[in-house]
């Protein structure tokens, strides 16, 4: 196939050709005229599974050949014949041993790191262990390094290096998959000195940036019949500047995407002249690949680019098929990219958008949802974000925390759940069991709580035996589980699965439960095998620890369910890109730290250290991202989008575009600042389609609400603590009494300013009760007791608790000072569950009731009215125009409104403020004598029942921030208190 030859064999295709295309036309070519056997003789290694894909759809296209044996570059099991080793160890074992090799190092000396970086810990010193396995470096490279200046972290380093040196050890009998390739590898290479193959080896698009890559790629290319062909070779690059990436400037030229192969070239004492091209075929724009050599320079040459530039051929041509989108924000940007896309379907072109940044490809697959267009998306969807990761992740969660109403009904609300039979019933009783909590809160869900609200749901009639079953279920599955312990991770799995299983079943399972069915759960179910497969190695953790670890090794699966996708509209990642090609290559997301991505930190070594060692620097990771950049704009027509801003701040262009725009508008002679210029006008267009796409229409706000029901529809009965509502936002009054409309509670009660009143009412009443039984228990110590009681009987909530026995015996000795004069004079008649009161107004039909936190009775018959108050009470002023509850109160029991006490004089309305100042404050019942603030109600009320008077919303609200809860019901913030309010007549 090749001619003989002294030197090394090395070929190169150069940026924008199709390398899978043109790697077969080279092969094809080379064979011309020889048997079609000889196509089967060749051994051809290539670096991605989707290139050895799209080498056999190739093939497939025809005419009728013999296929060459492909390899994998990872995967040299079916090249090196007769080399047997062991299997390699499977990688969750490798990282289950390391989790328990570090977590014992932290229990010993937990100074050395916190607890909460285990995993991060461990999955970085595993991605050391890969790298000096890769590249051959043993661990006494690193721990003899001169570190005298760093003794501080390296002593601490070290102790986490020697773990990795034991690992290292025992790694010979069962070697780790990068540590069996190097070994398979070196055998082959001593294999070949002593018989070498005489047919063809070809290793095919590596870029040889791993060690072991680079020593099969030396070795295949000095064969008798081995061949080495580069992707994306820079053959627009001269010699001279190719010499000056050399050992002075090793550090520097690492992030240039032509350094790997300059390296590869200088082990093999290989000249850049001596690579020539594997086929005749010409890159799509020569120019282009011109001007885009000259732009990515290696930093310390670009002042070549005075000299050098005026030489470069036509600007205009080169930048013909180049477009620059700079888009405002990141959702301008994919729906820009979205736009550009559409129009490629309509023009029947194949298009592809290539980006590392997964966030704007999933912005731009829904922005081309609004189309029914479905990108083929290489990445496919991470298996956490799927139906049954999310599922299991939840489930973990059970685990770890007290389970609380969010999560109860988080879970009972999964598509999973209950999914063995009866689904529907069981949606129905998630439903109502969820109105229930809303209704009457239940915080921390247990299996008696879960029941006892269930039955309150439905009636005897509704089958509750029927729903006894369910929330025994419930209970049983959800809420009874222990939480806090340490158990071995068997133990752990075989618990999750357990529960999870139960739990996607359902309280009657008739079918199968859909947990594990579709590829989603096929993929979740590969992922749980292993780790139950594996778990012996991972020893003992904790919840917490089990869940994060299910969490990250769901991260790391994908799944690419076929939804039909669209066969010309594609979502790569840059290495999906290198081998394949389309009429339309859209770039997106270059900014730094996007594209390059930033290199993560490394906690073990820094960059002069991994130097010394003969580790890679982290600017080998831009340098292959430089590469990837140099072989996707080269393609026939490109689109670069970035955005200017993201959602935090400014971000900075890619450094590979603010080269080619220094470098073009350095030009202006040339035309390279006028062809800068047009990039940006054509990238202005799709961002213009973008504004006209999204633009609206403006509409006239909302007016302010005052409906004016029909009589009939308006409220009948109110409560004292209503007519302060009705005075200060009527429009909330008409929404819940004429629309019949409340408001639902939070799903997850929190120990607020409402919970805790009601809790305070609680503890009040309690004691003086306890009081009126017996005096002597008028004493701070029997409060704080009584308070005690009740708080760990109604507060779920530790801290609360904590918080609120402590504001109680802050005030105890006030109150108890009050209470002993207010007990010297009167004596309790009736509490607030008793202390019901009604007063009807017989020719307006409307009653009005209320409840009176207690009512005492002093020695002359009259009575004393009190309410207690956690916060601050209301005013004197505020009590005359607004606050009129104990006004109320007073005048109805004047009237006889309350039944157990009868027909009586006020002596006495006060509000016992219980808060940080407390206060007793009376009512103003000398301004506001029974007879008036009757009277100004029946006024009041006959107002509002009449056709005239809307309900208008907002209309003397205490404070500006008021938050009414009808308040996106009447759509305010369209309008605000300085609008007219509108009265609008229904019907």
């Amino acid at each position: 196939m090749f001619d003989p030859t002294k030197t090394p064999r090395v070929y190169g295709l150069a940026p924008g050709i199709d390398f899978p295309q043109e790697l077969v036309a080279g092969l094809v070519s080379r064979l011309k005229g020889q048997p079609p056997v000889a196509m089967g003789r060749i051994d051809l290694v290539v670096n991605t599974r989707r290139m050895q894909r799209r080498l056999r759809e190739i093939f497939d296209a025809g005419p009728a050949s013999l296929l060459p044996r492909i390899h994998l570059i990872d995967n040299l099991d079916t090249l090196a014949a007769g080399i047997a080793l062991p299997r390699p160890s499977p990688a969750l074992r490798r990282r289950l041993e390391l989790i328990t090799l570090v977590s014992k190092l932290l229990d010993q000396a937990p100074e050395l790191a916190p607890r909460a970086s285990l995993y991060d810990l461990s999955d970085s010193l595993a991605g050391l262990i890969d790298e000096m396995q890769g590249e051959g470096v043993p661990v006494e490279a690193i721990t003899d390094l001169d570190v005298s200046d760093q003794s501080g972290h390296w002593e601490r380093a070290k102790q986490f290096l020697d773990i990795a040196h034991r690992y290292l050890g025992e790694s010979v009998t069962r070697p780790d998959p990068r540590a069996r390739q190097r070994q398979i590898v070196a055998q082959m290479i001593a294999g070949w000195a002593e018989t070498p193959p005489q047919h063809p080896i070809i290793v095919a698009g590596s870029t040889g940036s791993r060690g072991t890559s680079a020593m099969l790629m030396q070795a295949v290319a000095g064969l008798p019949q081995g061949a080495v062909i580069l992707p994306g070779f820079d053959f627009d690059m001269p010699t001279s500047v190719w010499a000056d990436m050399g050992e002075a400037q090793e550090q520097l030229s690492q992030d240039h995407p032509q350094y790997r192969f300059r390296h590869f070239l200088r082990a093999l004492d290989l000249a850049r002249s001596t690579i020539e091209p594997w086929t005749t075929c010409e890159p799509p724009s020569p120019e282009r690949n011109a001007l885009v050599s000259l732009s990515l320079r290696p930093a310390p040459v670009t002042h070549v680019w005075l000299t050098e530039g005026p030489k470069l051929p036509d600007l205009g041509k080169a930048t013909q098929g180049l477009t620059l989108i700079q888009a405002p924000t990141p959702r301008a940007e994919a729906l820009a990219i979205a736009l550009r896309l559409r129009q490629a379907v309509e023009d029947g072109q194949t298009a592809a958008l290539i980006t590392p940044d997964r966030m704007l490809s999933r912005q731009v697959t829904s922005a081309l949802d609004r189309w029914n267009i479905v990108p083929d998306d290489s990445a496919g969807m991470p298996l956490h974000l799927s139906p049954p990761g999310r599922f299991l992740r939840h489930v973990a969660d059970l685990f770890v925390r007290k389970l609380d109403s969010e999560a109860l009904l988080t879970l009972l609300k999964h598509p999973l759940t209950h999914s063995g039979g009866d689904r529907n019933i069981h949606q129905l009783n998630t439903q109502r069991l969820e109105l229930q909590v809303r209704r009457d809160g239940l915080p921390y869900p247990d299996a008696d709580g879960v029941l006892r609200l269930s039955r309150k749901t439905v009636s005897r009639s509704k089958k509750p035996d029927q729903m006894d079953i369910w929330a025994t279920w419930v209970g049983a599955h959800f809420a009874g589980i222990d939480v806090g312990q340490d158990k071995p991770l068997e133990d752990w799995v075989a618990d999750h699965l357990a529960v999870a299983a139960a739990i996607a079943d359902g309280s009657n399972p008739t079918i199968e439960s859909a947990l594990w069915l579709r590829k989603s759960g096929e993929e979740a179910k590969k992922v749980m095998a292993n780790l139950s497969e594996n778990a012996p190695y991972g020893g003992e953790m904790s919840a917490s620890d089990y869940a994060d670890l299910v969490g990250a090794l769901l991260q790391q699966g994908e799944i690419r369910d076929s939804d039909a996708p669209h066969p010309d509209v594609m979502i790569w990642g840059t290495m999906e890109a290198r081998v394949q090609g389309a009429d339309l290559i859209i770039m997106g997301g270059l900014n730094d730290s996007t594209w390059p991505e930033a290199p993560p930190p490394d906690p073990w070594l820094n960059r002069q250290m991994r130097l010394q060692a003969g580790l890679l620097l982290p600017e080998r990771r831009i340098g292959l991202s430089a590469h990837d950049y140099q072989q996707s704009i080269a393609a026939p027509e490109v689109c670069l989008t970035r955005a200017i801003r993201s959602d935090e701040a400014e971000t900075v262009p890619s450094r590979w575009l603010n080269r080619l725009g220094n470098l073009l508008n350095g030009l202006p002679e040339q035309g390279g600042d006028a062809a800068w210029q047009t990039m940006i006008k054509r990238g202005d267009h799709w961002l213009e389609q973008a504004r006209a796409l999204e633009a609206v229409s403006r509409v006239d706000p909302a007016i302010r609400p005052s409906p004016r029901p029909p009589r009939g529809a308006r409220p009948h009965a109110l409560s004292v603590t209503e007519i302060k509502r009705l005075i200060r936002d009527p429009y909330a009054v008409y929404a819940k009494h004429s629309l019949k409309l409340r408001a639902l509670n939070p799903l997850v009660q929190s120990p607020d300013a409402p919970v805790r009143g009601i809790i305070v009412h609680e503890i009040m009443e309690r004691f003086i009760k306890s009081v009126t039984a017996d005096p002597k228990n008028l004493t701070k110590s029997h409060l704080l007791e009584t308070a005690s009681t009740v708080l760990d009987a109604e507060a779920p909530w530790p801290a609360a608790r904590i918080m609120w026995l402590t504001k109680i015996e802050r005030i105890a000795d006030w109150f108890i000072e009050n209470e002993v004069r207010r007990q010297s004079y009167s004596s309790p008649a009736a509490f607030e569950k008793a202390a019901k009161g009604s007063h009807i107004f017989p020719d307006l039909g409307f009653t009005l009731t209320g409840y009176a936190d207690r009512i005492d009775r002093t020695d002359d018959g009259d009575i004393l009215i009190y309410d207690y108050k956690t916060g601050t009470p209301p005013s004197k002023l505020e009590q005359k125009a607004f606050d009129k509850q104990l006004l109320l109160e007073a005048a109805m029991v004047e009237e006889g409104g309350f039944k157990e006490i009868g027909v009586a004089t006020v002596a006495q309305a006060a509000y016992i403020g219980l808060g940080s100042k407390p206060v007793e404050l009376a009512a103003p019942l000398e301004d506001e004598p029974p007879h008036e603030v009757l009277a100004k109600l029946h006024a009041l009320i006959t107002s509002y029942l009449s056709d005239d008077q809307g309900f208008t919303a907002r209309r003397m609200v205490k404070t500006t921030d008021f938050a009414g809860d009808y308040d996106h019901l009447a759509r305010f913030g369209e309008w605000d208190a300085t609008t007219d309010p509108t009265p609008e007549d229904l019907t």
